[in-house]
């Protein structure tokens, strides 16, 4: 993550990746680029707290049971640390109403359906923890760039397709690659017991 000031919006934005987030109270941007990603924006009126988080989900979800598959626990881990993130910050979850963004067909890839699978465990996660989705913007085959302005909950959405979307479809690939990259065994000690 890294930020800069934009003029434009005279603002400081942050500039979110896969696998990151960011929850605030500050009056700042969080900025995202989504190709088959899936972000979740949420947002505590009452407080002016937000965030934004940025995950792709490999694998299938069969019905509610999301909770327990192995294919839920990227989407899960980046909704659980920008949920908890805002509570601690003063949120509370009875106020919290969500802004969900991405799942677009950019990628081709023998990796199964992620952008499908991405929007199914996002909207099912939030309506299983009751947050209400006030407004989305999902699937399709454009890449979107997202602009979240944290204190007021407003965003601004870039679509954009072709070969503009190279650098994201690289970026995701990279990004998928890695969380699918099976982990290392631990090594055996080198011990000689006698």
């Amino acid at each position: 993550m890294y930020r800069h000031y934009n003029r434009r919006f005279d603002r400081e934005v942050a500039i979110i990746h896969p696998g990151e987030y960011l929850a605030t109270d500050e009056d700042i941007i969080i900025s995202t680029v989504l190709g088959s990603c899936i972000a979740v924006a949420l947002h505590d009126a009452s407080t002016g707290l937000g965030g934004l988080n940025h995950f792709m989900l490999p694998g299938e979800l069969h019905g509610h049971d999301f909770y327990t598959e192995e294919s839920g626990r990227y989407g899960m881990y980046a909704m659980e640390l920008l949920i908890n993130d805002m509570l601690k910050a003063g949120a509370r979850r009875d106020r919290l109403v969500a802004k969900v963004f991405g799942g677009g067909h950019v990628l081709s890839t023998s990796a199964g359906n992620i952008p499908d699978s991405n929007i199914t465990f996002a909207l099912e996660f939030l309506e299983t923890e009751r947050i209400p989705v006030a407004s989305s913007d999902v699937g399709g085959t454009d890449a979107r760039k997202i602009l979240f302005f944290v204190t007021s909950s407003r965003v601004l959405l870039k679509r954009f397709g072709g070969q503009k979307t190279a650098p994201v479809q690289r970026e995701e690939r990279a990004y998928l690659s890695r969380i699918q990259r099976p982990k290392p065994a631990h090594p055996q000690p080198d011990v000689t017991i006698f």
